[in-house]
């Protein structure tokens, strides 16, 4: 007989199999906490067996180890079992519960057909609760993941743009011409163009397809980032692969970014640099294309093996790449003066260029939470080109040589 569901108050939530001594007949009791909106099943079946023993199911074990959602019925939750490769499903033939550790059945009037429990995973777009359950991400990203998507997406469209500017600047510094730097000029608005439809065409393919906006699991920590690493293994042999993307879609997302980066390349610069590139030899025309087939593989392993360490850490390596690479450049330039700056308007691009990377590292390690306390700090902005013109008067070498052989 099956009776309607009445709550219990228990302090955990339990799976059970209890038969009396006579063994004449056995009784599955499942019993949840109320406060979970769950029901307390009993279920009385009449058999004629082998005494049954009781079977508690315990929670998963690992980080990241959760059972899938199979069945919901109102309030009601059928769960699955935690990970793949746990080993063979639940000794007991069939158990229905509305806690943490059951597996599916299905009511057929008064009688219940039983389903195996097997092992499952979280599917992409879920992440463990605190409660080891299965939940599909249902928020958005923040700004700080919208900054490290950016900052992300703009490491190819950089390199595009330096080694077009190296191959190209080799032959200009030789035979200067209109042509050549109106060539390389086209070029960066080709690589700018390419980046840009990419990443709005991996934004209309994530989740939900079609829009701009896209749903996100919340980084909470740094290992969110390589749940392959905590894989369980509770007896030291059998391996649990409780792996998912706990952090979906920041990591996969930049790997279908590149993917789309590398397919318009492909179908867009070379039939453009063998229209416009006529100034450049025939090996020089096509390096900046062969360049980024070497980087973007590099990109790819980066984002691999380091996507969490870039996600904790890109402000920085923003601040000091393009404080670095600003000193460097200025000083091949041999930048003494404001008039030196001015002199060409390619430094005074480069100049904008590196002050844009400035803020957007100052930005994103600051968040802009709070704006009255974090929007003052942009104006450190060009403190770094200022200190190094007003100094670079006193750090010229051929002055400490100088001084140094009159003994000063």
């Amino acid at each position: 007989m099956v009776r309607e569901p009445r709550p219990l108050r228990c302090s955990h939530a339990h799976v059970g199999v209890v038969t009396p001594a006579a063994c004449s007949h056995a009784h599955t009791i499942v019993a949840t906490p109320t406060g979970c909106g769950h029901a307390h099943y009993r279920v009385t079946a009449p058999a004629r067996c082998a005494c049954w023993t009781v079977a508690i199911r315990p929670a998963c074990l690992g980080l990241y180890c959760g059972r899938t959602v199979l069945a919901v019925n109102g309030s009601l939750e059928t769960y699955g079992d935690c990970g793949v490769g746990a080993g063979a499903p639940s000794s007991l033939p069939w158990v229905l519960s509305a806690a943490p550790g059951g597996c599916s059945a299905s009511w057929l009037g008064a009688a219940v057909t039983p389903v195996l429990c097997f092992p499952q995973v979280c599917p992409r777009g879920q992440r463990t609760d605190e409660n080891k359950i299965c939940r599909e991400c249902v928020g958005s990203p923040d700004r700080y993941d919208w900054l490290y998507l950016g900052f992300m997406a703009m490491l190819p469209l950089v390199l595009h743009w330096f080694f077009i500017e190296w191959y190209s600047g080799k032959k200009r510094l030789a035979s200067p011409s209109f042509k050549k730097s109106s060539s390389a000029l086209l070029q960066h608005i080709t690589a700018l163009f390419e980046c840009s439809v990419a990443a709005i065409v991996t934004l209309l393919v994530s989740d939900p397809v079609g829009s701009l906006h896209i749903r996100s699991c919340k980084v909470k920590k740094l290992s969110d980032w390589y749940t392959m690493l905590y894989n369980p293994s509770p007896d030291y042999i059998t391996t649990v692969h409780c792996t998912h993307e706990a952090v979906y879609p920041l990591y996969t997302i930049v790997f279908i970014y590149y993917a789309f980066c590398l397919v318009l390349m492909m179908l867009l610069r070379p039939l453009l640099v063998k229209k416009i590139a006529c100034g450049l030899g025939k090996s020089d025309r096509f390096k900046s294309i062969y360049a980024a087939l070497y980087f973007f593989p590099v990109l790819t392993v980066l984002q691999a093996v380091g996507g969490g360490l870039l996600y904790y850490a890109f402000p920085y390596i923003i601040l000091v790449l393009s404080l670095v690479t600003l000193a460097v450049y200025m000083s091949a330039s041999e930048v003494e003066s404001f008039k030196d700056l001015l002199v060409r308007k390619k430094r005074l691009v480069v100049l904008v260029s590196h002050w844009l990377l400035h803020a957007y590292g100052i930005i994103s390690i600051s968040k802009l939470d709070k704006l009255e306390q974090d929007l003052p700090l942009l104006a450190l902005v060009p403190a770094p080109a200022l200190f190094y013109v007003l100094t670079a008067k006193y750090t010229e070498p051929s002055r400490i040589l100088s001084e140094g052989g009159n003994g000063h």
